[in-house]
């Protein structure tokens, strides 16, 4: 790991001072369980690191007027078992229980989980974001049985590692900056170069807070993963029906979180050569995720 700056600034205005204006320079230190990881392994090296431990005003799950508001820095433990979240957005609370360590649900916060890279073993072991070598992709000839099976038609084919962004999309949430408000729908990108990340975060903007809105929505999230495994899932599906009709976002198939249509949500799959196990997997995940919102796992 090579030697760095550490901020502790105590406000956002602070912390986004701090920041430099192309990737690679800062990094933004949350929870720490993925950026950690990444410094050790050498995936980034940057000038300086900014803590947003000490910035208060980014902590917290409040209720306002027709929205439940999740600070950024709030934890993933703290999420589950928040009463407003287990009553209204059931779909949050199975996401982060899933998750099933002690260690990441007690450390790992709500915007880290949103900005975490991909779990892809060839970006995990020095390939590049593309996983691309010579102008080939080594996950089309490689082992590519976790990768994706939507979206994978360009050089991105690694799977988006975020647990909240299906369910926060199904449910219509916005996502805070410290500069403006995105649709959660709009967050994730697929980067086309190595110089892209996976969302549409500046490299000089932070996340400041959640916004869900208390739509009445019944909800529900169903993964597909190892029997008693610490590990991502292989799929999942997060449903919110209302009266104006059901959205399902799924999990793990594509570089962002993916919305299909429930009657046939395995159209436009993709599989390649070693993954096509998914698509099996998605209509059982959306099946029963459905029938877990229509069975009351909400308000």
């Amino acid at each position: 790991m090579k030697s760095f700056e550490y901020a502790t600034p105590r406000t956002v205005d602070e912390a986004v001072e701090q920041l430099a204006e192309q990737w690679g320079e800062t990094e933004v230190l949350a929870g720490g369980t993925d950026l950690v990881t990444c410094l050790k392994q050498g995936l980034t090296a940057p000038k300086r690191v900014v803590s947003l431990k000490a910035v208060k005003d980014l902590k917290g799950i409040s209720s306002t007027k027709g929205a439940l508001t999740i600070g950024a820095m709030t934890t993933m433990g703290e999420l589950a078992g928040n009463a407003g979240v287990q009553k209204h957005f059931p779909s949050l609370a199975t996401a982060v229980k899933n998750i099933a360590s002690p260690q990441l649900l007690s450390t790992g916060t709500v915007g880290g989980d949103l900005c975490q890279r991909p779990r892809c073993w060839y970006y995990r072991n020095g390939y590049g974001l593309l996983a691309q070598q010579d102008g080939k992709s080594l996950v089309t000839a490689g082992d590519n049985r976790y990768h994706a099976i939507f979206g994978n038609a360009g050089k991105a084919k690694f799977v988006s590692a975020s647990s909240l962004g299906p369910p926060l999309i199904a449910l219509g949430a916005t996502i805070k900056t410290s500069s403006r408000e995105i649709a959660a729908d709009k967050f994730f990108q697929t980067p086309k170069s190595e110089n892209e990340r996976e969302t549409v975060l500046n490299p000089n903007e932070i996340i400041t807070a959640i916004s869900v809105p208390l739509s009445g929505a019944e909800n529900a999230t169903y993964e597909i993963r190892h029997r008693q495994g610490l590990d991502w899932p292989y799929v999942t599906a997060s449903v919110a029906k209302t009266n104006g009709g059901t959205k399902v976002v799924l999990g793990h198939v594509a570089p962002t979180p993916w919305i299909v249509a429930g009657n046939d949500a395995a159209q436009g799959a993709k599989p390649l050569s070693g993954n096509g196990y998914k698509v099996k997997m998605v209509k059982t995940a959306v099946k029963r995720a459905l029938a877990a919102a229509s069975n009351g796992a909400s308000n």
